[in-house]
C-alpha cells in the first residue's frame, strides 16, 4: 500500500461500541478503502478489561482486514496515544443509580484531563480527537484544556448520532428514504436539551416543517424522540446504545477527513456564532472542507421554539462548565 498507515487510538476498546467500532475502522469505513491504519487500544487497568481487549484484538486478527497493519494493547494512556493521528475518546465512566447529571461530570472529569494531557505530551503534531463518552461536550472541553499545545479546532464531539436519529425520525413521518434527508442540524449539548432543527433540515431539498405540515408532531413527538432516543433503547434492550453509536462516530470521522456534501451536526468550540456562548463546545451545523477541516455554516434562521431551546441547552453547557471550572 502506497499509503502511509494512520495510527487511531480507541479507549474503551473492549466495550460495546469499540466491539462494533473496530471492524468498522479496520475494513476502511471509517478512512477509506485504501488507508491502512494501526489500531492503538486502551482499557483499565484492570485484569477482566484487559482480558476482553485480548480476545477483542484476537477477533480483529481472525478478521484478517488488509487494511489493518499492527495493533497496541495497553492500559497506558501514554502508550496508547504515542503518535496517534486520531485519538477516539469513547470510554467513560457510566452514570450510576442516584447519580446526577453534575456528579457524572465530576468523575469523569479527571478521566479527561489525563487523557488531554498524554494526547497533548504523545500525539502526532496532527492530531485530532473526538469525545464520545458522555456527557460528551463537557468531556471534551476538558481534554481540550488539557492539551494546550493542540489547537482547540482539532477537538470535537460527537452528535452525528443524534443527526441521525433525526434522519430517521423525518424520513419515516415523510415517507421518504433517509438519503432524501440532508442538513439535518441538532444544536447545543449532547443531552435531553439538544435542539434537533425542523426548518434547516431538509427532505427533498425543502424545509422539513414545510414537507411535515403537522407542528404540533415536529414541536412534540419529532422533538422529544431525538431527545430521548438514548434513554428509550436502554429501556428496550437493558444496554445503551453501541451499534448506532458506532456507526456515528464512523460517520463523523469519515466527514471530517474525507470531507462531504451539505453539511454536518458536529460539536465543535463555538466562536460565538448564534450567541452560543465562545469557547463552548456545542453543537452546530458544518461544512467538512476535506483535509479534516470544518466551518460553522452561518446565516441560518431559527423560530422562536428553536431560539428557546437553543438559549436553553446553552445554559445547559454553561453551567457543565461551571462544574469542571477547576480542571479548566
Amino acid at each position: 500500500m502506497s499509503k502511509a498507515p494512520l495510527r487511531v487510538a480507541v479507549t474503551g476498546a473492549a466495550g460495546q461500541i469499540g466491539y462494533a467500532l473496530l471492524p468498522r475502522i479496520a475494513s476502511g469505513a471509517m478512512f477509506g478503502p485504501d488507508q491502512p491504519v494501526i489500531l492503538q487500544l486502551i482499557e483499565i487497568p484492570v485484569e477482566k478489561a484487559m482480558a476482553a481487549l485480548q480476545g477483542v484484538a484476537m477477533e480483529l486478527e481472525d478478521c484478517a482486514f488488509p487494511l489493518l497493519q499492527d495493533m497496541v494493547l495497553t492500559s497506558d494512556v501514554n502508550v496508547g496515544f504515542k503518535d496517534v493521528n486520531w485519538a477516539l475518546l469513547v470510554g467513560s465512566k457510566p452514570r450510576g443509580p442516584g447519580m446526577e447529571r453534575g456528579d457524572l461530570i465530576k468523575e469523569n472529569g479527571p478521566i479527561f484531563t489525563g487523557q488531554g494531557r498524554a494526547i497533548n505530551d504523545h500525539g502526532a503534531s496532527d492530531v485530532r480527537t473526538v469525545v464520545v463518552g458522555n456527557p460528551c461536550n463537557t468531556n471534551a472541553l476538558i481534554a481540550m484544556h488539557s492539551a494546550p499545545d493542540v489547537p482547540n479546532d482539532r477537538f470535537t464531539a460527537m452528535t452525528r448520532l443524534d443527526q441521525n436519529r433525526a434522519m430517521a425520525q423525518l424520513a419515516t413521518k415523510a415517507g421518504v428514504a433517509s438519503s432524501d434527508v440532508t442538513n439535518a442540524t441538532i444544536w447545543g449539548n449532547h443531552s435531553a436539551t439538544q435542539v434537533p432543527d425542523y426548518i434547516n433540515t431538509k427532505i427533498g431539498g425543502k424545509p422539513a416543517s414545510e414537507v411535515i405540515t403537522d407542528m404540533d408532531w415536529l414541536r412534540g413527538e419529532f422533538f422529544t424522540t431525538v431527545q430521548k432516543r438514548g434513554a428509550a433503547i436502554i429501556a428496550a434492550r437493558g444496554l445503551s446504545s453501541a451499534m448506532s453509536a458506532a456507526n456515528g462516530l464512523v460517520d463523523h470521522v469519515r466527514d471530517l477527513f474525507l470531507g462531504c456534501e451539505g453539511t454536518r451536526s458536529v460539536c465543535v468550540p463555538s466562536d460565538g456564532s448564534y450567541g452560543v456562548t465562545e469557547g463552548l463546545i456545542s453543537s452546530f451545523p458544518v461544512r467538512c472542507t476535506g483535509d479534516n477541516g470544518y466551518e460553522i455554516v452561518q446565516g441560518l434562521e431559527l423560530d422562536d421554539f428553536l431560539q428557546e431551546r437553543l438559549v436553553a441547552t446553552v445554559a445547559e453547557l454553561a453551567g457543565e462548565k461551571d462544574v469542571v471550572a477547576d480542571l479548566l
